[in-house]
């Protein structure tokens, strides 16, 4: 019976989004060729404070932009785009593997689609999703493990004596370039925020957990030795540590990025 009151309050919910968000576009933007619900309420996971993510799609000579605004009392943010931008984002999102612009689409309720533009790129999104990101190049690959082998180097020098700001700034990076390096390496989606770890788990559950350990013991006990054994661990996965031996080429304006 409590499941069964648990599915009716979270339909409940997602009626409201719907309408709500609906209600939004038509008020705001009576141009728009169509509209979908995306984010947590697409999903059916909202909660009553959880905001709206809306994608409004917008007539090919429409401007695109991002907007964040409140209708009756729920916060929405809004991404307006016309079709060539949206495209060119889902482009962009394989190159970036942050796939922002495609979750939205792909996991989201119908909201506007007189033409049908809407399921079209619905359709697309998901396609996209499931084809996954690009892989890395070998420089990239390289700047990568170059770049976590330096950030090993600093963390293992620091311990319960250290100072905990320096510390916890190295694990922080080091969780961050460690998801990036092995969302990339499983040919998965990477994510920010909340969504490093979502995304982190769904592409290696074991060695995912295991760098969020090993960060939760860096923060709670000033503990680094979890943290780096599953940096290492990532690190063997694409060629091991990289020092000596490594080139970069970059431009004459371009700063250092280990620092």
């Amino acid at each position: 019976m409590g499941e069964l009151v648990g599915r009716v309050d979270e339909q409940d919910q997602v009626d409201a989004d719907v309408r709500i968000a609906g209600a939004l576009v038509a008020a705001r933007y009576p141009d728009a060729i169509g509209a979908v619900l995306g984010g947590s309420s697409g999903r059916g996971q909202a909660t009553p404070g959880s905001d709206l993510d809306i994608t409004v799609l917008l007539p090919d000579d429409g401007i695109s932009r991002r907007e964040v605004l409140r209708h009756e009392g729920r916060l929405a943010e809004v991404f307006l785009n016309t079709r060539v931008d949206l495209r060119e984002a889902f482009a962009q999102s394989r190159v970036t593997r942050r796939a922002t612009a495609l979750f939205l689409y792909a996991d989201s309720v119908q909201l506007h689609d007189p033409i049908g533009h809407v399921e079209l790129l619905r359709a697309e999104a998901r396609d996209l999703l499931a084809a996954g990101p690009d892989p890395l190049t070998q420089d990239q690959s390289d700047a990568a493990r170059f770049l976590l082998t330096d950030l090993l180097d600093d963390l293992s020098e620091t311990g319960p004596d250290s100072d905990r700001h320096e510390q916890l700034a190295i694990a922080d990076r080091m969780l961050r370039e460690a998801a990036h390096l092995l969302t990339a390496h499983r040919r998965a989606w990477n994510g920010a925020g909340k969504w490093l770890p979502r995304r982190l788990i769904t592409a290696d559950p074991i060695l995912g957990r295991e760098l969020l350990r090993g960060h939760l013991a860096a923060a709670e006990h000033a503990d680094p030795t979890p943290l780096a054994a599953a940096v290492r661990s990532v690190l063997e996965l694409v060629g091991g540590l990289l020092r000596e031996g490594y080139t970069e080429t970059r431009s004459a304006t371009a700063t250092p990025q280990t620092r």
